[in-house]
């Protein structure tokens, strides 16, 4: 499926063919502070499926609960997150639907980092992922 999206500042645009069976929700703290609320609304896509169409991503490397160190892209105008990936620039990019036109077209077909969730998150028809990692008690 084909997606496109923007920053909220506008300066980042982006598309990308995504598998909509990889649209998911991630419960994890690192996805609760940057977003500012609950969970991350978070597809995967290969990187070389994402295309920057304008603007230039700004990065924050931190280590994530798993361990890995992960690189945080945002729009350095208004800190939109786009997308987070492998440091190395190896693997999938989970990107960020928040900003995504299509967005009221995808639903969640799984959770993950589920032992972090805030217990009034719901999803119907939401598939809970196994426990990962260790829980950060931000």
């Amino acid at each position: 499926m084909n997606i496109s999206g923007a920053c909220l500042c506008g300066d980042i645009t982006w598309a990308a063919v995504i598998d909509p069976a990889l649209v998911g929700v991630c419960h994890c703290t690192d996805c609760q502070t940057v977003g500012g609320t609950a969970f991350q609304f978070t597809t995967r896509v290969a990187r070389d499926e994402f295309r920057l169409l304008s603007g230039e991503l700004t990065a924050y490397i931190k280590v994530a609960d798993s361990g890995n160190p992960r690189a945080m892209s945002f729009c350095g105008r208004c800190a939109t997150m786009i997308h987070t990936g492998n440091t190395d620039d190896t693997g999938l990019l989970s990107l960020r639907l928040g900003g995504c036109e299509q967005k009221h077209t995808l639903s969640p077909r799984f959770q993950i980092w589920c032992q972090s969730a805030m217990e009034w998150a719901e999803f119907e028809g939401g598939i809970k992922m196994p426990e990962q990692g260790n829980v950060s008690a931000r």
